[in-house]
């Protein structure tokens, strides 16, 4: 099985993810790592032996370059590796016009040299739009409502520390499009405990009542409060779309390594794809 050529341009936050990413994959091979003139020529342990330069066409053949630089530099970059005849994964985090922007010089430079492109292909821009889209498609009528992180109420989570079952708890809470208060349980639950019997608990507890709660049943609390991102996003249906219409994404993760999934994805569909920029989706791959 051939495996694909991947170079990553940048060695920030997300281009390590990508490295690391590249090197967990089977079907995939790391050329190297382009770092901006005066950056370390070598990466730290365990990535000793990667390749680095200061620019692509040192590397030679690759199949796809992933760009992980920062906004600000990234639509000057991605017409230089264009020009290059080189295609590309980018998912850069601009906003409004200056998106437009990136997205249509882009565009010009992929038809221009022959080459295809993947933009926005990472977690926002990239799936989390992916996902608020689908939520619509599926509750056409009603209100959407988005957290990027949700309060964790201390209060609330004592209380729930002391249901019977529960080891230790999480409580965050979001205020719907309705501006009525949810309350959203991450319990650390005691062996062999079922968590059905738990919400019940939770429904019964004076402190919960009048507001919904939903219990997330989860292994470690300590590890939850370490992670630094989550996204909490919710679709509730009107009346007229019918009864029992409401969708919730909940989640906690890592942002760069998401992100970095995603641009593996798009390269993996490269060779599909005609020259010119192609905006990133979900689709079975074949």
């Amino acid at each position: 099985m051939r495996r694909l050529q991947i170079a990553v341009v940048g060695f920030g936050r997300l281009g390590r993810a990508c490295v690391n990413e590249v090197r967990a994959n089977v079907d995939l091979e790391l050329v190297g790592v382009v770092r901006r003139s005066g950056s370390p020529s070598t990466l730290p342990a365990p990535l000793g032996g990667v390749a680095v330069t200061g620019h692509l066409r040192d590397l030679g053949h690759v199949d796809a370059t992933l760009l992980c630089v920062p906004p600000g530099v990234a639509t000057d970059i991605a017409r230089e590796i264009l020009q290059l005849r080189s295609a590309i994964v980018e998912c850069a985090q601009l906003q409004s016009d200056a998106l437009e922007r990136h997205y249509a010089a882009i565009a010009a430079a992929a038809r221009n040299h022959r080459v295809p492109a993947v933009i926005g292909a990472g977690w926002n821009p990239g799936i989390l739009p992916l996902f608020r889209y689908a939520f619509e498609i599926l509750v056409p009528r009603g209100h959407t409502t988005l957290s990027a992180r949700p309060g964790v109420n201390l209060h609330h989570a004592e209380a729930a520390k002391n249901l019977p079952g529960v080891h230790d708890a999480l409580v965050a809470e979001l205020r719907d499009a309705e501006g009525r208060m949810k309350r959203y349980v991450y319990a650390q639950l005691d062996a062999g405990v079922d968590p059905a019997g738990v919400e019940a608990a939770l429904a019964a507890d004076p402190l919960f009542a009048g507001e919904e709660s939903l219990l997330f049943p989860v292994d470690s609390t300590a590890a939850l409060e370490q992670e630094v991102n989550g996204v909490l996003l919710e679709r509730r249906g009107s009346a007229a779309s019918g009864a029992h219409q409401n969708l919730l994404l909940e989640a906690r993760f890592e942002v760069e390594t998401f992100a970095a999934r995603a641009m593996l994805d798009a390269a993996r569909r490269l060779d599909q794809l005609k020259p010119g920029a192609h905006l990133y989706t979900i689709r079975p791959r074949g």
